[in-house]
């Protein structure tokens, strides 16, 4: 009988510590403002194709010619993939723009998914803070 009680008591911390990480994980929303929109287009300067979220990043000419370069988070890759994107889309130097994405609430020059038109002129969707919890 005792063997049994340690084997629930082994399966039971367990199955607490295998689900850790889903309490880590954040909110978009939190993040960024689902309520308001931005639109950027410059050209990409970084990309950082990797889990849990991929990031690119667009220097974006301001009115007075200065160039500010804006992070942008994305969805998971594997989401990203599944919806038609390949790492191949994105290059260095490609001319891109940015529609529809939430702006980060603290100030930062950084926003979150939205629909992105690639340098082909193909548009696809890097996500939303409102649907990605």
């Amino acid at each position: 009988m005792r063997k049994n009680w340690y084997f629930v008591l082994a399966a039971c911390c367990s199955l607490f510590l295998s689900t850790a990480s889903l309490w880590a994980h954040h909110s978009a929303a939190a993040t960024y403002d689902v309520a308001k929109k931005v639109t950027l287009s410059g050209k990409l300067s970084k990309l950082e194709w990797k889990s849990p979220h991929i990031f690119f990043y667009i220097d974006v000419k301001d009115e007075a010619g200065k160039v500010i370069t804006w992070a942008v988070e994305s969805s998971a890759p594997n989401q990203l993939y599944r919806n038609g994107w390949r790492k191949t889309d994105l290059n260095i130097g490609d001319t891109v723009t940015l529609k529809d994405s939430s702006p980060a609430r603290d100030g930062a020059r950084k926003v979150y998914g939205g629909k992105l038109t690639l340098a082909d002129g193909r548009t696809v969707f890097s996500g939303s803070a409102a649907e990605d919890r």
